[in-house]
């Protein structure tokens, strides 16, 4: 094996630069060729012991079909430009300060209730279900809710959250 690893690397050595060529010329583009050309010399070390007589040959054949299955994809699933922005972004520090005052709040309520209020308003899940996953009784979940509910209520005054169709 160490005879066919030595092979491989005085083959990669010898024609690496001349089949890096062909990858660009056949993808049009040096960072798609430098993929191409990796790929095609994975298969020809796999390969080696079944092509060695002509691993060149082996490895233009493994670059042009690599090529035609690329542009192949890229037909199917054509790249969709970002939307061009016209030079002017919305201001968004009005969310992130409302996020934020969020997430204070949220860090003042009691550990139960933190995981309450997120459980039920943030990943929507019933009553029975936040009870279940945290080892308590129904009515439990519910007071609990109703006390995170009313201490972020007390800790956000001035700002409106929605949590769940439900404004704090």
């Amino acid at each position: 094996m160490a005879d066919a690893s030595a092979e491989f690397d005085e083959f990669v050595a010898a024609k690496a630069h001349a089949l890096l060529r062909v990858a660009y010329l056949l993808a049009g583009d040096q960072h798609l060729a430098e993929d191409h050309l990796q790929e095609a010399l994975e298969r020809v070390y796999m390969r080696w012991d079944q092509i060695r007589d002509s691993p060149e040959s082996y490895a233009r054949k493994v670059l042009v079909n690599r090529s035609i299955d690329y542009w192949r994809w890229r037909r199917r699933r054509p790249e969709v430009p970002l939307a061009r922005e016209t030079g002017v972004v919305a201001d968004r520090t009005a969310d992130v300060l409302g996020r934020r005052a969020v997430l204070d709040a949220l860090s003042g309520l009691t550990e139960r209730q933190r995981a309450i209020v997120v459980l039920r308003y943030l990943d929507e899940l019933p009553v029975a279900e936040v009870a279940a996953l945290l080892g308590c009784s129904e009515g439990a979940v519910q007071s609990q809710t109703a006390r995170g509910l009313a201490k972020l209520r007390q800790s956000l005054p001035n700002v409106t959250y929605a949590l769940n169709g439900e404004i704090l």
